[in-house]
């Protein structure tokens, strides 16, 4: 049972933005602390943002400032913003309980190349 759906990835320049959209279950959306992780090529995967069941968001330094951890309750929807992509963020985007997660999904790819 696929109880995470990301979705929103593609190629994109440095520089440049892009939107992911998370829809886990309604169980899983209501009840738990939402996370993106993310793992680029031959690397372990990492946290990148989370929340506390949507009220304050946290986010590695390394993106602070950049990527933009949000939900929507109506949708049952959780994004992350990203701006100003890197070259090596070239990874795959993952959506996920937090700290603790889940079985993973098949995550979202984004590769940042120009």
């Amino acid at each position: 049972q696929v109880e995470l759906v990301e979705s929103g990835g593609g190629l994109v320049q440095p520089g440049g933005s892009l939107r992911l959209s998370c829809a886990p279950s309604r169980s899983i959306f209501s009840t738990n602390n939402l996370g993106w992780y993310r793992q680029a090529p031959v690397k372990e995967r990492a946290w990148v943002a989370s929340d506390i069941r949507g009220c304050n968001t946290f986010s590695s330094d390394s993106v602070k400032g950049r990527f933009t951890f949000s939900r929507d309750n109506a949708k049952n929807t959780a994004y992350l913003q990203m701006y100003n992509l890197k070259s090596e963020e070239t990874a795959v985007y993952y959506c996920n309980t937090a700290p603790v997660p889940r079985p993973w999904g098949q995550g979202t790819q984004v590769p940042v190349s120009s």
